[in-house]
């Protein structure tokens, strides 16, 4: 890694926790922001036409900073974790293109989170399921670019994120305690089972809950500790069908890699509120998961933040929980926004 590139990715983060802390005590109470949305999402100008033939779904197109600030604003969101979409994924084939554009994307949202202090984070692409170049994306990305965590897709062509594949990435994430933010995608096994309903209506549910059944089950999530994960959409359809999950961990073949049993696994995880935010959802995910593991998040721009705000407010949540779910989670996770207001 470049030195002069590594102490000036460092000068900036310092640069701009400084910034952030100035910007705090600028505000009056009643002025500040306090939301973290950790499910926020990016298009960066150049993407479109990096990824042609592979359409940019409407809702990214024309997004820019400023269109999230004013999205933002409006339910007071304070910081918002930028990542890419996954479909498309920087991943098409060539692997120097694909390590190049994750590169890219990754610079550019530092630039983002640089160029306005304190409003933006970012979970740093990387473009599995080529693991080599994604370890060195995520060593750069963290080391130089000092990115919040990185994100994964649920899964990559017939590989779930338990996958034996994936172990050197875990490993070394695992040694850095590091964030992984997942969303889900509609796996190839499953696309156009219903004619005229988009795909990700079910199976970006179905594909949160495989990944986390492949994590657990394979012994993933027991043997790398340390690494913070935080699924979207309240961890899809995994929170209904726990009794399966509990009853599937009674076979004495997953002793070995359940240690502390089913419950122990699926409590460590993290679970944002995107698309998730009503009565029926809240309610189930949090008998199954602490409310300390639960985190705010939009899905912008598929979805408006005020939305999530007023969908939590109907859910009958007590102030500390709620409060909890929109700032203090995440800060627990991320320390290093304690000034972001």
């Amino acid at each position: 890694m470049d030195r002069a590139l590594f102490l000036r990715g460092l000068g900036v983060f310092a640069a701009e926790g400084a910034l952030m802390s100035s910007a705090a005590r600028a505000q009056t109470p009643s002025e500040r922001p306090f939301r973290l949305d950790v499910h926020h999402h990016l298009n960066p100008p150049f993407f479109a036409d990096a990824v042609k033939p592979r359409p940019v779904t409407p809702n990214l197109v024309g997004w820019t900073p400023e269109k999230s600030l004013a999205d933002m604003e409006k339910a007071g969101v304070a910081t918002a974790f930028l990542s890419m979409p996954r479909s498309p994924s920087v991943y098409f084939g060539g692997l120097d293109t694909s390590r190049q554009l994750a590169r890219r994307v990754n610079e550019y949202a530092a630039e983002v989170r640089h160029a306005y202090p304190g409003r933006f984070g970012f979970w740093a692409e990387l473009p599995l399921p080529d693991v080599e170049g994604s370890l060195r994306e995520a060593i750069y990305a963290l080391d130089a670019l000092g990115a919040d965590g990185v994100a994964m897709a649920t899964s990559y062509g017939n590989k779930w994120l338990g996958d034996v594949a994936f172990s050197p990435l875990w490993e070394e994430l695992n040694r850095r305690k590091s964030v992984v933010f997942t969303h889900p995608l509609s796996n190839a096994c499953c696309v156009n089972q219903l004619a005229g309903l988009n795909d990700n209506m079910i199976e970006f549910g179905t594909d949160t809950t495989r990944t986390i059944a492949s994590l657990v089950f394979s012994g993933t999530a027991s043997r790398y500790p340390d690494v913070r994960i935080i699924f979207s959409h309240a961890g899809g359809t995994m929170p209904y069908l726990i009794e399966r999950f509990e009853f599937q961990a009674r076979d004495p073949k997953f002793a070995a890699v359940l240690p502390h049993g089913v419950d122990y696994e699926l409590k460590k995880f993290y679970y944002d509120t995107a698309q998730s935010s009503n009565p029926g959802v809240m309610s189930a995910l949090m008998k199954v998961v602490p409310t300390s593991h639960i985190l705010f998040g939009t899905d912008f721009p598929y979805r408006f933040s005020s939305e999530n705000v007023t969908g939590l407010a109907g859910c009958s949540l007590r102030t500390a929980d709620l409060q909890a779910i929109n700032r203090g989670n995440a800060l627990a996770l991320l320390p290093r926004y304690r000034g972001a207001t």
